[in-house]
């Protein structure tokens, strides 16, 4: 399998993934902002994605959205479906996008869920990639942001 750049034929599926994704995520496939958002992406090219089939579009084991400002890059938004966790999809994604799409030097961040969300899950996971937490959680304690340090090659 292989990370690439999802197109707009890919968007259906993208929002099926989505829905999958929507009880960790809050509403994003009636949402306007989410679908534009995506199709932005997909535009600039850092919309990256892992077809489930064979390279065709169609079903998405997982799709990663990616905001590139450099010397700073954000993950914005990253699901893996659900009959697909466990596979290194999640790696295959963040570290494609680590390759293709930022320059050293510089810092990558995430959003992540509190140690408390039923997401949490996710936090073990950036951390295993070199990521660490660079703020306190939110208010709530929902959600933390970590960073990771693209070294100076």
């Amino acid at each position: 399998m292989h990370a690439v750049p999802a197109v707009r034929a890919d968007l259906p599926a993208w929002l099926c993934l989505a829905s999958e994704v929507e009880d960790l995520f809050g509403p994003m496939v009636d949402d306007p902002q989410f679908r534009a958002a995506v199709e932005r992406n997909m535009e600039r090219g850092t919309a990256l994605c892992v077809r489930a089939a064979g390279g065709e579009s169609g079903e998405l084991a997982g799709g990663l959205l990616m905001s590139v400002h450099p010397p700073r890059y954000e993950i914005s938004w990253l699901a893996v479906g659900g009959a697909w966790r466990g596979r290194g999809i999640g790696e295959l994604l963040v570290r494609t996008a680590l390759r293709d799409l930022t320059v050293a030097p510089g810092t990558v961040e995430v959003t992540t869920f509190g140690p408390d969300h039923p997401g949490r899950g996710a936090r073990g996971f950036y951390e295993h990639l070199g990521f660490a937490p660079a703020s306190h959680l939110s208010a709530d304690g929902t959600r933390q942001t970590y960073r990771l340090r693209l070294p100076d090659v």
